[in-house]
């Protein structure tokens, strides 16, 4: 009994922290940059309110620049698709032989220790009993119309394929309620 007093008053604590619960939390490219996302994904609905809604966007880890390689000051290796899914030692003496400083080796390395796929996107909502409002998979990422002028295209959902869509959906949008 104490034990529950005690967490329902961190649970007050936090949320006076940052002034309260919030009924729209935006995660747009976050969760894939967040080490032990299972975690995360408890302890974020202490900041919804009870009818509030939690959007997320992020890039598969399987798609073509999933690896975020596009930060690679090496301009032809940042244009190298679906290199970040080669065995991290290859990935990294590729990086290393091809210019790569150690920084932006460790960078990239970071990133792959935080990736994620959508299936596991998927067991980690339902295990934390998130109800998924809104979903959305897109071939081409809304985000390209403004950086190379693609027009944005949903996956169809006949190609929603478990362990395969990840290497052809660019970006996929989640609207979830805890």
């Amino acid at each position: 009994m104490q034990e529950r007093h005690i967490n329902r008053q961190q649970y007050f604590n936090e949320q006076e922290e940052i002034g309260g619960a919030f009924d729209i939390v935006f995660l747009r490219d976050v969760i894939e940059h967040i080490p032990n996302q299972e975690s995360f994904m408890k302890h974020l609905k202490k900041f919804i309110s009870p009818n509030g809604i939690v959007f997320f966007a992020f890039p598969p880890w399987r798609m073509p620049f999933g690896g975020h390689q596009q930060i690679c000051h090496k301009k032809w290796l940042s244009h190298i698709p679906y290199m970040h899914i080669l065995p991290k030692c290859i990935y990294q003496f590729i990086l290393k032989t091809f210019g790569s400083s150690e920084s932006e080796i460790t960078v990239l390395s970071n990133i792959a220790e935080t990736s994620i796929s959508i299936r596991r996107f998927e067991k980690i909502i339902c295990r934390e009993n998130y109800t998924v409002i809104q979903k959305s998979h897109w071939l081409i990422n809304p985000n390209y119309q403004v950086k190379f002028g693609l027009k944005p295209r949903k996956v169809p959902k006949a190609f929603h394929i478990p362990h395969i869509q990840d290497f052809y959906t660019t970006a996929v949008y989640y609207v979830l309620k805890p």
